[in-house]
């Protein structure tokens, strides 16, 4: 069987221009749509070079900014995404609650999900669940914690309410957001606290420290190497971990053009193998046990990937 890819992208408006006072229109265009002088770089710009390609993605929506701005900014998400034929699932940035006016959980507030009691975690993610339905997406199959800040008991909540399949595991952040209680060596999906637990996948950056699958973690030969060794390998899932605004300078003023062309090298590396297969959660197969290793650490790879990111940062990040 070839292995089966998700491009996952975290899909989210930035809580702390929010609590700044940013109107949801402005919100939009800066976490959304990716706007800038130059063009709209956000989820509209991945959609097209994902169907250049033949491609799906697979859009972690966080709709908790609905209790904040009202629930017609994430419908404004949700519906360009469904009607293109990309896949919607759950996200939650549990930090909204500070600025909504009611809550399901009285006056708990944390930072990742995790922060919550397994009951107030399972209120939480159904009101997100159905804040995400009525803004117009199918039912939810999957869910991603925002920061990867997971426990255990957000996977017994997940399972309550009928969420088979979580991506809230990414090696990287094991033992700080992350406390899913797996160990960081777990590269396949695996049965867990009654959910099919699918990690954010990754290489050795050098013996020992890994590194995640994310576009502006690793650089395009990183990945191209990590795909080819995760299908020579016999690796049935490969899970990439992108965001809306991930293609942007971080202040959010201009395309950064290196992480574009990284984005176009990782769609014709997917694209151009048959061993791999763009994939969604909804079509998602699954024999869990198979937990291939990670591709190791090369000290040429790791330097040039360092080499890109200075250049990339003196280009793209100046003021």
């Amino acid at each position: 069987m070839a292995t089966q890819v998700l491009i996952t992208i975290d899909t989210e408006l930035l809580f702390s221009a929010a609590r700044d006072g940013l109107s949801a229109d402005d919100n939009l265009a800066i976490s959304i749509l990716g706007r800038t002088p130059a063009g709209d770089f956000g989820i509209a710009h991945q959609m097209d070079r994902l169907e250049a390609h033949g491609l799906i993605g697979v859009f972690f929506v966080d709709p908790l900014p609905a209790l904040v701005y009202g629930p017609e900014v994430v419908a404004r998400i949700v519906g360009p995404i469904v009607a293109r034929g990309h896949e919607t699932q759950l996200h939650i940035h549990s930090e909204w609650l500070e600025l909504a006016s009611t809550s399901p959980v009285g006056n708990l507030h944390g930072r990742n999900i995790r922060d919550f009691p397994l009951d107030a975690q399972e209120r939480l993610i159904g009101l997100a669940r159905d804040l995400l339905i009525e803004a117009g997406a199918p039912t939810p199959v999957a869910f991603r914690a925002g920061n990867f800040g997971a426990n255990d008991d957000t996977l017994r909540a997940l399972a309550r309410l009928g969420i088979g399949y979580d991506s809230s595991l990414n090696a990287s952040y094991l033992g700080r957001d992350c406390r899913i209680s797996l160990p960081p060596e777990r590269t396949g999906a695996v049965d867990w606290c009654g959910v099919r637990e699918v990690p954010v996948a990754g290489i050795f950056d050098r013996p020992g420290q890994i590194r995640p699958a994310q576009l502006c973690a690793l650089s395009a030969g990183e990945m191209g190497a990590a795909l080819d060794h995760a299908a020579a390998s016999g690796a049935e899932q490969f899970v990439i971990l992108s965001h809306s605004f991930e293609l942007l300078s971080r202040d959010r003023l201009r395309p950064n053009r290196m992480l574009m062309r990284r984005f176009d090298a990782l769609c014709r590396a997917i694209a151009g193998d048959d061993r791999l297969e763009s994939t969604g959660f909804a079509d998602l197969i699954v024999r869990p046990g198979a937990d291939p290793e990670r591709l190791p650490a090369n000290r040429l790879r790791t330097l040039a990937r360092a080499g890109q990111q200075a250049l990339g940062r003196l280009i793209y990040e100046r003021p």
